[in-house]
């Protein structure tokens, strides 16, 4: 990905002279903060992953899975449903349960309530996993983004956050 590439023109036109059909460029404002936004975001969510896998060999993508789990009655979720909670495909949610399953962290049951679909269910090995790295998770959290924040960047950074997930999330 390169940082200085612009398709823009540098001076866009106005709003209300654009012409029909013609692309609503960024400013420079907002190429700005588009890219600052997009490449920190990128560089926090590599910062975490990298740590939290150095330190208890449990990936990002997986420690959210088992948060996931562990946050539902019973320790227990459709795979669907999990993936949807994930912002993962299914089968790279199947895959990911997969590997979780070798560890004795995760095992699948059959939906008790239709007999079709599958449960993932987070064992007792696997919530002892998720306890042991949940503080360095959080520890990685809060000194790579909510100690370089003020309160008043952590609550813009809330409000951001709820209004495009009012405009992205399930509809």
């Amino acid at each position: 990905m390169t940082a200085h590439v612009s398709l823009a023109p540098q001076d866009p036109a106005p709003e209300p002279d654009r012409p029909a059909g013609e692309p609503r460029w960024l400013d420079a404002d907002e190429q700005r903060a588009w890219r600052a936004w997009l490449y920190s975001s990128q560089l926090l969510q590599d910062r975490l992953d990298r740590e939290l896998t150095h330190e208890t060999g449990i990936s990002h993508a997986y420690y959210e899975i088992l948060v996931a789990l562990s946050e539902t009655p019973e320790r227990r979720m459709r795979m669907s449903e999990l993936a949807d909670t994930c912002l993962s495909s299914r089968s790279r949610l199947s895959h990911a349960v997969s590997r979780l399953e070798e560890r004795g962290w995760v095992r699948r049951q059959v939906c008790p309530e239709d007999g079709r679909g599958q449960l993932a269910v987070l064992t007792d090995e696997g919530f002892a996993a998720l306890e042991a790295a949940a503080p360095i998770h959080v520890e990685s959290v809060r000194t790579h983004l909510f100690d370089q924040l003020s309160r008043e960047q952590v609550e813009a950074m809330r409000d951001l956050g709820e209004t495009l997930l009012r405009h992205l999330g399930p509809r």
